[in-house]
């Protein structure tokens, strides 16, 4: 998937497509502190393990490491610390219904700036059984021998 023109992609989460049916994507801004944006333009961040959650109506994402941004003075943050996600109320209130059905869990796709302001892609998934991720490796080993020519 690339970027459309004026996106950056910070850091994506590539296990997320392997382990999840993803059926629906949200975009949503995030809270961030300064040195945590320093350290998103740089690159240093990890969306591997993390999640999203709902409390008490709003979204949460957990485990969203952003490294420590070495220049600055202030206090250094906990780079696991829980940041909020920005949506709309309609689309907070269609999350929680859908989370409370059975199987659903909200996962962090990627993370990118857009028009200067740092977004989180969160997508509506359900976890994959161990017989369709079987089945696609299987998919991807043949489509590899195809395009090898044997």
């Amino acid at each position: 998937m690339s970027a459309p023109i004026g996106i950056k992609v910070v850091c994506t989460n590539k296990k997320a497509r392997f382990d999840f049916h993803i059926d629906e994507v949200y975009e949503a801004g995030i809270a961030l502190i300064g040195s945590e944006v320093k350290s998103l333009r740089a690159g240093m961040a990890n969306l591997r393990d993390s999640y999203a959650w709902i409390k008490e109506g709003e979204v949460f994402i957990e485990n969203f490491h952003i490294a420590v941004y070495q220049q600055t003075s202030r206090v250094n943050l906990n780079p696991l610390r829980s940041r909020k996600l920005l949506l709309h109320k309609k689309e907070i209130m269609r999350l929680i219904g859908k989370t409370k059905q059975k199987g659903f869990t909200l996962i962090p796709l990627r993370v990118y700036f857009k028009k200067g302001r740092a977004k989180v892609e969160i997508g509506l998934a359900r976890r994959k059984t161990l017989y369709d991720r079987r089945e696609e490796i299987k998919k991807k080993d043949i489509e590899r021998e195809l395009r090898r020519g044997g």
